[in-house]
């Protein structure tokens, strides 16, 4: 009588009864402190450019600018520093890389961002160039496109129908410039909005959508919400609609980015209090967020409310019996609660990047985890699961479980010796055939607090 209902469960999942349809978790990006996010559609990828907020700063403390990408706007993949200080030497290198924003034009990729120069109180906007989405970017002039100015911070670009691109930016004033056809040079005076779009702060972003121009900006500190201006010419006038995102306490700076993919239309910002999903630990450490919304008839943008009263579906699934980035990641555990210690935190999985592996996860501890959303198992079913790793100490396990982080588990991989430090193995573990589309748990199980392992990628086989 006992075997009956273990013969059903497994066979429940060989069956592979489908997960919910998951949907985007905010803050999305969890394994780094992320603001000012600019994200950008190109041959069917969401590839989203965002400024870092160090782990240990109080106040602002950035140095490099970073990458994620995704397909279906639940797992997002860590693509690592694009770009930083450094690409700028003539810069201050210490702080300052602040609100980016990458746009392509005939093959090229052109990042604009603000920074600060040697001995002058005042912000300059430089311009780096990639020959790819995720670079690496070279500066493209080796001096400032615009600045000195107290003004110019947050640029943002777009080429309107006709050809002509325009670059926006400022706070607490707007200012725009006609960008000439190389991107990195303009003609034309630079000219200021007037009069001012109703309660703009900073933070613009600029686009065109079905004949209408949009202005969406982070409104009056503080605390700042996301307000938006609509006009049929591109360089206005404007006329102030009102609200995306309300003035909320949690938030005392945003960041608006807007897109269009796969049929939805996307708002991207940031907040503060996700920070306390993140780390009990506030001051400059921000959380980039996404919601999905509609635009109302008329093109209108509705009031959304706050970052936590709406979300986003997941659109398409993930393939597993293809290589997958570890760093692929729907939901992760940026710090975690000591076991022994309830009112104290420890570490949790973070990435790490250099030259020869690119990205990988690290700072893997015990009872740490990966979900990654709508894995699609197929009809035939998986058999094996294979993982590589590096620098591993004995004790680690993978424990692989379906759709919650205590569901239940197709397998378990004992993680054992990799040898020399970064050399990098692929190891194996049978699995349970399961099949259907299924949320996938990674879960980290092993002795004491210190890192176990690295993981660079992962795949199922049949």
């Amino acid at each position: 009588m006992l075997l009956r209902p273990v013969l059903f469960a497994l066979a429940a999942l060989t069956i592979g009864l489908s997960a919910t349809k998951a949907r985007a978790d905010n803050p999305i990006i969890q394994t780094r402190f992320t603001a000012d996010p600019a994200p950008l559609v190109h041959d069917g990828v969401v590839y989203l450019y965002t400024s870092h907020d160090e782990d240990d700063a109080e106040g602002f403390k950035m140095l490099d600018w970073r990458l994620y990408s995704s397909t279906d706007m639940v797992n997002w993949t860590d693509r690592g520093v694009v770009a930083s200080l450094k690409t700028f030497p003539w810069a201050v290198q210490t702080n300052d890389a602040w609100a980016p924003q990458v746009i392509a034009r005939d093959g090229k990729f052109y990042l604009y961002v603000p920074i600060s120069v040697a001995g002058s109180p005042k912000n300059v906007i430089a311009v780096a160039v990639a020959d790819n989405p995720a670079g690496p970017f070279k500066d493209a002039l080796g001096k400032p496109l615009i600045g000195p100015g107290r003004d110019n911070i947050d640029p943002t670009a777009w080429i309107d129908d006709d050809g002509q691109a325009y670059l926006y930016w400022g706070n607490p004033n707007l200012w725009y410039v006609k960008l000439n056809k190389d991107m990195v040079s303009y003609s034309g005076p630079i000219t200021k909005i007037e009069p001012g779009i109703g309660d703009y702060q900073e933070g613009p972003w600029f686009y065109e959508r079905r004949g209408r121009y949009y202005m969406a900006f982070a409104s009056t500190c503080c605390p700042e919400g996301v307000g938006y201006a609509m006009s049929d010419k591109p360089t206005g006038p404007w006329t102030y609609k009102g609200p995306i995102m309300n003035h909320d306490p949690r938030a005392t700076g945003n960041h608006p980015g807007i897109i269009d993919y796969k049929g939805g239309s996307y708002v991207f910002g940031f907040s503060y209090e996700h920070n306390f999903a993140l780390t009990p630990i506030h001051h400059e450490r921000r959380s980039v967020s996404m919601a999905k919304f509609d635009y109302n008839a008329d093109g209108t943008i509705p009031n959304l409310g706050w970052w936590d009263k709406t979300s986003a579906p997941q659109v398409g699934t993930l393939n597993p019996y293809k290589r997958v980035e570890a760093e692929t990641i729907a939901w992760t555990s940026r710090l975690k609660r000591d076991r022994d210690r309830p009112y104290a935190w420890a570490p949790g999985v973070t990435t790490a990047q250099d030259d020869r592996t690119g990205v990988y996860v690290t700072r893997i501890t015990d009872r740490s985890y990966i979900k990654v959303a709508g894995v699609d198992f197929g009809q035939a079913g998986a058999k094996t699961f294979v993982a590589s790793l590096a620098n591993s100490r004995p004790g680690g396990a993978i424990e692989l479980r379906l759709d919650r982080i205590d569901g239940p588990v197709i397998g378990t991989l004992q993680v054992e010796a990799t040898g020399p430090a970064g050399q990098w193995r692929e190891q194996s573990a049978l699995v349970t055939a399961v099949t259907g589309v299924r949320d996938l748990f990674l879960v980290f199980k092993g002795s004491g607090d210190n890192p176990m392992f690295d993981f660079d990628y992962w795949r199922f086989e049949q």
